[in-house]
This record gives structure tokens, sequence and C-alpha cells, in this order.
């Protein structure tokens, strides 16, 4: 696992009128960055966005409807686990979960069958200057993502 990227598990409690789910509380611990901006973001089947990186924000992604692919490189040079790749599913076909996603660490996912909704909370309010883009095909983070699902 990339240092500091951390997933937070969610307890669901169901019954006949559907279901109670906890996303984020501001004591969370792994939520010590405090609240920015909360982003609703509605990706069509088959689409895939990246690399995105940030200088010092830090993002809290949840998956409500649909399932995508969360792909992250760390960036940080000074980081344990510099040059490490992490894949995480995400959505309704996988256990419930959030990923805080660190500061340095680009990031980038994919749309895993029907429309999907990603909703993230961000450690700040949008800043342009704290917003960075790496292209999809980047030879230096060498991630394929027109690949399919492992072959087992």
């Amino acid at each position: 696992m990339i240092d500091g990227v951390e997933i937070k598990e969610l307890k669901t409690f169901p019954d006949e009128r559907g279901f109670f789910r906890e996303i984020i509380r501001v004591s969370d611990v792994f939520f010590g960055e405090g609240f920015g901006q909360l982003s609703h973001s509605q990706m069509y089947p088959g689409v895939a966005k990246a690399w995105h990186i940030h200088k010092t924000q830090i993002d809290w992604w949840y998956v409500p409807i649909g399932n995508l692919r969360l792909v992250m490189k760390d960036l940080r040079s000074d980081s344990p686990t510099y040059g490490e790749l992490q894949e995480v599913l995400m959505g309704e076909n996988y256990p419930a979960k959030v990923v805080k996603i660190p500061a340095g660490v680009a990031h980038g996912c994919k749309v895993l069958g029907s429309v999907t909704h990603l909703f993230y909370v961000t450690s700040k309010t949008y800043d342009p200057a704290e917003e960075g883009r790496i292209a999809h095909d980047d030879p230096e983070i060498g991630y394929d993502w027109l690949k399919g699902p492992e072959i087992k």
C-alpha cells in the first residue's frame, strides 16, 4: 500500500426500508486534515480520467453508485513508497469504503460497467494553483488504462 493512503471500510445497516451508511465524521482520525469542499462527479461507461495530482490537498473518495478502479502512483520523492502503484476497486460490487489520497500521489480512475457516481471531499476549496495534470499515457508512470480484468 502507498504510504499515507488509507482505506476506511464502511458499515452498512440494512433493513426492509433500505440501508443507512455513515461515510465520514469530523472526528475520524483519517479525516484529520479537515473539510474544504464536497464534490460529485458522474462518469459514463468506459470513461477513464487520469492523471491528477495535488501539491498539498488531500482527497477522500467514495463511490455510491456504479463501479470504478481507482489507480494511484506515489510521486513523492521523499516517500518510503516512492514509485509504487496501487489499485483499489470501489462501488456497488465491492465492500463499501472511503479512500484517502495524500498530496503528491497521482490518481485517476476508470469506470467499470454502467454510469458511476464519485463523491469526493477535499481538504481545501478549488484552487487552480493546487491542481496538477499528467498525461494518461505518461511513460514514467507506465499504466495501461485500456487493459481489462486480470485473466485467472
